[in-house]
C-alpha cells in the first residue's frame, strides 16, 4: 500500500511538473522568470529548506545579523525561482552574438578564453558552482563551438528527469549522469577531446576534506583526479545575475593546480584551491547562491 502511494505521488508530481513546464513555455522568459521569482521569494521562507539556509548562512557569515541573513535568503529564493522559470526558455536566453557583444541578455569578456580552449587541441575541465543561473555555462561551451560534456544529477522522479533531459539534450552536448559508471564516461569524454564541465560546490560523501567558509567539509575531487590523469587545462566559470533579465558569464584560468614533490597533481590541495576560488565567488554575490543544501555534515 505504501509503495502504491509513493508511485501515485511520483506520477502526480511528474504530471504537475510537465504541466508547469508547458504553462511556463507559453509565456516569454522574462515573465516566467518574474513570476517564479516572486512566488519563490514569498513561499520559500515557509519551507523546511529555509532553516537549512539559515544555518548555512550563520555558519558562513557569523558576523552578519539576522536581518541580513533573512534578506539574503529571500534573494536566494528569488534567484532559485527565476532559474525555474528560465529553465524552459534556456535556448532563447542564450543570445550572445559576437558581432554585437553585450547587446542581448548575455554579457561576457571571456571570448578569448573560449577561443583558446577551442583551438589548443586539448580537452579541458571546467568547474562551476550553484550561482545565479548555473545552467548557462553548460550552454556557453557548445554555443562557442567547443565539443563538450556535462556531468549532471538525475532527479529521482523519472517523469521530471525525462523533461529535464528533453530541455538539456539539444543545448549542452554530451550528458553524463552521476552514477557508478560516470567516471568511465568522463574519461571517455576527455579522451575524445571534449570539454567537461561539472558543479563541484555541494557535499560529496566520498570526497576529500577541505575548508569552506572556515569549516571542514567534504568536496568533490573529480576535477583534480581527472587533471592528474589527463594533464589538461582547468578553468572556472561563473554566472552573475544582472538587472533587466541579463547575465554576465565569466571564465577564469587556465589554472596551475598544486603539485606534490613527485610532480603529480596534489588532489587534496587542488580541490582545496578550487573550493577557495568558489568561496570567493559566493562572497561577492551571496544572494545568488543556493544555500538550501546541507553543505556541512
Amino acid at each position: 500500500m505504501r509503495r502504491q502511494l509513493e508511485l501515485y505521488g511520483e506520477r502526480s508530481l511528474g504530471r504537475l511538473v510537465k504541466w508547469l513546464i508547458w504553462l511556463l513555455g507559453r509565456t516569454n522568459p522574462d515573465r516566467a522568470s518574474d513570476f517564479c521569482g516572486a512566488v519563490a521569494r514569498r513561499v520559500g521562507p515557509l519551507l523546511r529548506a529555509h532553516r537549512i539556509g539559515q544555518a548555512n548562512l550563520r555558519a558562513a557569515f557569523p558576523e552578519k545579523d539576522a536581518a541580513w541573513i533573512e534578506a539574503t535568503l529571500r534573494e536566494a529564493w528569488e534567484n532559485l525561482g527565476r532559474l525555474a522559470g528560465e529553465y524552459v526558455h534556456m535556448g532563447r536566453i542564450w543570445d550572445y552574438d559576437l558581432t554585437r557583444p553585450n547587446f542581448g541578455r548575455i554579457q561576457t569578456d571571456s571570448v578569448p578564453l573560449f577561443d583558446q580552449l577551442r583551438t589548443d587541441g586539448k580537452p579541458a575541465l571546467c568547474f562551476a558552482a550553484h550561482l545565479a543561473n548555473w545552467e548557462l555555462p553548460a550552454i556557453a561551451a557548445p554555443a562557442h563551438g567547443l565539443p563538450s560534456a556535462v556531468v549532471y544529477r538525475m532527479p529521482n522522479n523519472k517523469a521530471v528527469a525525462k523533461e529535464i533531459i528533453r530541455i538539456r539534450a539539444p543545448l549542452m552536448g554530451r550528458l553524463i549522469r552521476t552514477r557508478a559508471q560516470a567516471a568511465i564516461e568522463m574519461a571517455a569524454a576527455l579522451n575524445a577531446g571534449e570539454h567537461l564541465g561539472m558543479l563541484v560546490d555541494q557535499h560529496f560523501s566520498r570526497g576529500v576534506d577541505v575548508i569552506f567558509f572556515g569549516r571542514r567539509c567534504k568536496a568533490n575531487p573529480s576535477i583534480a583526479r581527472l587533471v592528474r590523469r589527463f594533464d589538461c587545462p582547468v578553468v572556472g566559470a561563473r554566472v552573475i545575475r544582472l538587472p533587466d533579465h541579463r547575465f554576465r558569464i565569466e571564465g577564469f584560468g587556465p589554472y596551475e593546480l598544486p603539485r606534490g614533490a613527485d610532480g603529480q597533481i596534489d588532489v587534496a590541495a587542488a580541490t582545496q584551491m578550487i573550493m577557495t576560488i568558489i568561496e570567493g565567488w559566493i562572497r561577492e554575490y551571496p544572494g545568488q547562491y543556493l544555500w538550501f543544501h546541507r553543505r556541512w555534515r
